[in-house]
């Protein structure tokens, strides 16, 4: 679909000026130029054109309230003087995967004073040897590069405070974890010692009562031997004893 219909098909019975986001992404310009986008849409804040054959942003409209402008995926590489006369209070803008190779192509952009984020990754230019340096002296304004900060903190996704985290911070994380860590598993051996010690006790406790047992047994055993010898004793007695009375 070109793009002058897509623009069409967008706007769904609305008028431009009600329009504040606008995304043509992966349609096709004609000679590689920017259609069907007027000064008529005063409001818009987001324009996106990723994929769309751009090898000029030339016609871009004067669009004073747009903050973002994506860019990625064209074969644009250079011509921003355009971009720092007509959109003078951009914010964020992609050029991500297109042709720029020099410092120099880019220089037209310190003009942006509210320029906040730029993204080049997958231009030739990210490739010199202190590309992030270059860019951050050529545009003091800018707070990202390439979604990285000057210090290699991560851009948030609310565009507020850089996620970055300390290395110290992360290293006592770390320790405190590892503390944890050792406490539970001295835990679980301390659990698993007396949980031994319970067992053996138990052990200890049955053998003795084995023992037990075994030695009143063996009582029994005596005692039933000795009651039985007193018998016999009394029985071979008993002939003897009625002898004597007859002699008597």
């Amino acid at each position: 679909m070109d793009m002058q219909k897509r623009v069409s098909l967008e706007l769904r019975h609305r008028s431009p000026a009600e329009v504040q986001e606008l995304v043509l992404d992966n349609c096709r310009s004609s000679e590689g130029k920017i259609e069907a986008i007027t000064e008529e849409f005063s409001n818009l804040e987001l324009l996106s054109l990723i994929n769309v054959g751009l090898t000029s942003v030339a016609d871009i409209p004067k669009l004073a309230k747009l903050k973002k402008l994506e860019l990625s995926d064209n074969r644009i590489s250079g011509g921003l003087e355009v971009l720092a006369e007509r959109l003078v209070n951009l914010t964020h803008l992609t050029l991500s995967g297109n042709k720029f190779k020099d410092l120099s192509t880019l220089e037209p952009l310190k003009k942006l004073p509210q320029l906040k984020s730029l993204d080049l990754f997958n231009c030739e230019v990210t490739n010199l040897g202190d590309y992030r340096e270059s860019i951050f002296r050529l545009l003091p304004q800018l707070t990202y590069l390439d979604g990285y900060d000057i210090d290699d903190c991560e851009a948030s996704d609310s565009d507020g405070e850089a996620d970055c985290v300390d290395d110290d911070e992360e290293e006592d994380g770390e320790s405190e974890d590892f503390e944890d860590e050792e406490e539970e598993d001295e835990e679980d051996v301390v659990a698993e010692e007396d949980d031994d010690d319970e067992s053996g006790d138990d052990e200890d406790a049955e053998l003795n009562g084995d023992v037990d047992s075994e030695e009143e047994d063996e009582d029994e055993e005596d005692e039933d031997e000795d009651s039985s010898l007193a018998k016999g004793e009394k029985r071979k007695r008993e002939p003897d004893d009625e002898d004597d009375e007859d002699e008597d």
